[in-house]
């Protein structure tokens, strides 16, 4: 399945970029662990990496120093403003290389040139429900070695660990403030997240073109579930409430919402202000303290690894 091309991270300015990057959890060291290991385990190299989709470079900065030479590539002129201040480096101490481009023509045109059949791993972190998929492959398969890896990886929908204080009704005002606030501000790369990428176009999928550099038999899926090593890593710790709002102001259902509601973005009309009070009183019926609400959260993300032959 196809998604639409991203048009809301994408126009972030550089305020916005910095709000993301301080607010959005970075995923779990297993994460990158299994990421890495599968890689070089089906013959992958570490001299090239190449994060697409980088955002403001969490996932780029994480990786990087496994990786002599890294490049971090995104649309959005403000997240690429807050990568570059971040910075970072690779594992030979070169500085990583951050610049404008898309998921369709990276390498080839934006701010960073990359020489074709020179990269060892695409990374492409929470963001290829986003990409025009069938371009997308097309151009990963002129960048890449042999032995290269695609590795994609996903949240899924975040939920409410099971273990948390009244985790059902909880999840039950979740699974509504879903249904109604965010659903009409939700687009079809959304519903792809929703579904842990299991309509995501891969590469023998390809509607009459499959690309046949990236043999279907090598492909590589991991689905987290809650006995797992978190996947994020705010997985299973206690956040407040005004973490839980943060976090998920870092959506683009919700960054949309505030677009078309300018005049409720603060204050107790603003939707995840009422659903931040429906989750307190909740937990206080259930004998909570005022001020002391605190919930876990869980991500059953899944890695999606596809290796050129």
């Amino acid at each position: 399945m196809a998604a639409p091309q991203e048009k809301t991270f994408s126009t972030y300015n550089a305020a916005q970029g910095k709000h993301y990057a301080q607010a959005r959890p970075d995923y779990h060291p297993s994460v990158y662990e299994y990421i890495l290991s599968t890689h070089a385990s089906t013959g992958g190299r570490l001299d090239t990496l190449v994060d697409v989709g980088c955002g403001p470079g969490n996932c780029t900065r994480a990786l990087a120093p496994r990786f002599a030479h890294a490049y971090g590539i995104d649309p959005a002129p403000g997240m690429i403003a807050t990568a570059k201040e971040l910075g970072g480096t690779s594992a030979s101490g070169a500085p990583i290389q951050y610049g404008q481009g898309d998921a369709s023509t990276f390498g080839k045109e934006g701010e960073l040139t990359i020489a074709d059949g020179t990269v060892d791993m695409i990374a492409v972190g929470n963001a290829a429900h986003w990409f025009d998929m069938r371009q997308f492959w097309q151009r990963a398969a002129v960048l890449l070695k042999s032995s290269g890896s695609v590795a994609i990886w996903t949240t899924g929908d975040m939920r409410i660990h099971p273990d948390s204080r009244c985790s059902e009704a909880i999840q039950a005002v979740m699974d509504a403030f879903q249904a109604q606030d965010l659903e009409p501000y939700m687009n079809e790369g959304n519903r792809i997240v929703r579904n842990k990428y299991r309509d995501l176009l891969l590469p023998w999928t390809v509607p009459d073109h499959p690309v046949a550099v990236f043999p279907q038999d090598k492909f590589v899926r991991r689905d987290w579930t809650v006995d797992d090593v978190t996947f994020m890593t705010h997985d299973n710790l206690e956040i407040n409430m005004d973490l839980l709002e943060t976090v998920m102001s870092t959506s683009s259902p919700y960054t949309r919402w505030c677009e078309a509601h300018p005049e409720d973005v603060k204050g107790e009309n603003n939707i995840l202000r009422k659903l931040r009070r429906k989750v307190e009183r909740i937990l206080q019926a259930d004998g909570v303290a005022p001020g002391e609400e605190r919930i876990r959260g869980l991500a059953l993300g899944a890695i999606l690894i596809v290796k050129k032959a």
